[in-house]
């Protein structure tokens, strides 16, 4: 467990440090090219999920719904890792990143009632939507758990016709 920790506070710390120097060094909806073509750095503010969904609902509910859902999250990673921890450290990894993204964006929401987004990646008009270090260690945990799944597939499928 020692793992899990380490890297949950490690990239929880990341991701905020990330999102306070794009706050205190660019404005509100500005934007700055770093690799013309492919990369830029905006600052811009998510009330919604993934993908800005469900930001259009003007509730308090929907606040309190995230704040929720993130909670729940890491606490269910949490109880994962610490049930996992003895079978494989790759388990244990791809939950501490799920969980880091979980609790990053939920830091956001309570301190200011959105997620800091700031990651613009695109290819000429394309755009993929702006997202934050927490989002990037949430995708990669599940990467590793898909790899992990499919893996155990393989070698249980391999076990039943040698």
């Amino acid at each position: 467990m020692r793992l899990y920790l380490l890297l949950v506070l490690g990239l929880v710390g990341l991701d905020q440090l990330s999102k306070y120097w794009i706050m205190t060094t660019m404005n509100l909806h500005e934007m700055q090219e770093v690799i013309p073509g492919l990369f830029n750095l905006v600052y811009v503010t998510n009330k919604g999920a993934a993908f800005s969904m469900f930001a259009s609902i003007d509730s308090p509910v929907r606040h309190y719904f995230f704040i929720t859902v993130n909670s729940l999250a890491a606490i269910a990673l949490t109880i994962a890792a610490w049930r996992m921890r003895s079978q494989q450290v790759f388990y244990v990894a791809a939950f501490s990143l799920i969980a880091s993204g979980a609790i990053g964006n939920l830091v956001d929401r309570l301190r200011f009632g959105a997620v800091i987004d700031f990651l613009d990646f695109y290819v000429g008009p394309y755009h993929w939507p702006a997202f934050n270090l927490a989002d990037s260690s949430i995708c990669v945990g599940v990467a590793i758990l898909l790899v992990l799944n499919i893996a155990e597939i393989k070698k249980e499928k391999d076990r039943r016709h040698p």
